[in-house]
């Protein structure tokens, strides 16, 4: 395993993060391809045993199991100071907005039931999930100082957003002396990379640190043609990103399989080799064993300049989709809704 520094920060995190949204109690959030405790505990304790130390999850995930299972087996299989930890929080409900609850508040609240759920007393990393349009900027950056203040976590992260808003937020930090942001996870892969129009070059300049992801594109940089698996079948999250654009994809996903064979190794190493140049550390999901042991050994996996080109030639520009496309003031009050009891998000 290669390790790298978190942006700006001096957090040492595996080139892998490990996802956990595939881990919590089916039926019990937004997904039905979920695997139970058991089987994330074997896979959690793979990627330990393969040197992954960076885990993210999300209040959000399967109504805070993802977080609870994480926790207990980071508790049973290591040492919490050796490994990076990070959650996500939600927007505030409509409901909170009519109660007068404030953004600073609804972040201490939200902190305070991912610790529990985690078992932990901080966080490595806590992560503004994405935009929202009704909570003041100003409101957010300084729940999140608090929450650094109160040492609960250590780093604050971002997800979802446009490059003019970090850069806002960070602009915004600076001026009243709040901690800054130091990584931004967004959607990025082979077959979508909108994030190369400003986002990357803003975080490269800043030393912001990109932990994406979807990075195999919902298991569709990693499967042949013909293989399917559940998540394919029953991701309707991943359907609406992907499947509008399918014909244009898939002449990328042709070239790394034909890349794959060349070097013998999986699909899944190809593209993660590719993402590994670009950069810190992409947020690989994880429902099976051999998937956490693929992406470890993409690491190891360097592809030449002529290869990174065959792979990225085909390319053309993607509409976004999902979060992202909803991620407007205009369509702020028609929130995207995630099965987590009345949470939306």
């Amino acid at each position: 395993m290669e390790y790298t520094k978190l942006g700006n920060s001096d957090l040492t995190t595996s080139r892998i993060c490990m996802g956990c949204m595939g881990f919590g109690e089916a039926g019990n959030g937004q997904h039905s391809w979920t695997v139970d405790e058991e089987d994330s505990r074997k896979i959690i304790k793979k990627g330990l045993e393969l040197g992954i130390n960076f885990f993210d999850t999300a209040i959000a995930y399967q109504s805070g199991t993802s977080e609870q299972y994480l926790g207990r087996a980071i508790r049973d299989f290591a040492n919490r100071d050796d490994v990076v930890i990070a959650t996500k929080f939600l927007p505030r409900t409509n409901e909170e907005i009519e109660a007068g609850i404030s953004g600073q508040k609804h972040i201490e609240k939200m902190l305070d039931k991912s610790l529990q759920n985690l078992g932990m007393d901080y966080v490595d990393l806590y992560i503004y999930h994405m935009w929202d349009y009704n909570t003041p900027l100003y409101d957010i950056m300084e729940g999140l100082n608090h929450a650094i203040k109160s040492g609960k976590t250590r780093y604050i992260g971002i997800s979802n957003c446009f490059a003019y808003q970090l850069a806002k937020a960070n602009a915004i930090a600076e001026k009243y002396g709040f901690t800054k942001f130091v990584s931004v996870q967004g959607h990025y892969n082979l077959i979508f990379r909108e994030e190369e129009r400003e986002m990357a070059k803003f975080c490269l300049e800043e030393n912001i640190a990109m932990t994406p992801y979807s990075p195999l594109a919902g298991g569709r940089l990693a499967k042949r043609p013909g293989e399917t698996s559940k998540r394919l079948l029953e991701d309707s999250y991943a359907h609406l990103k992907y499947d509008a654009t399918a014909e244009q994809d898939g002449i990328i996903i042709d070239r790394v399989e034909q890349l794959a064979d060349k070097y013998g190794v999986s699909m899944t190493e190809i593209s993660l080799a590719w993402l590994f140049t670009k950069v810190s550390a992409p947020v690989v999901g994880t429902t099976k064993l051999h998937h956490i042991e693929d992406a470890a050994k993409a690491v190891n996996l360097t592809l030449t300049a002529d290869e990174l080109a065959f792979l990225e030639e085909p390319y053309l520009p993607h509409k976004l989709v999902g979060v992202m496309a909803q991620n407007t003031p205009a369509s702020a009050k028609e929130q995207h809704v995630w099965s987590t009891g009345n949470q939306k998000i």
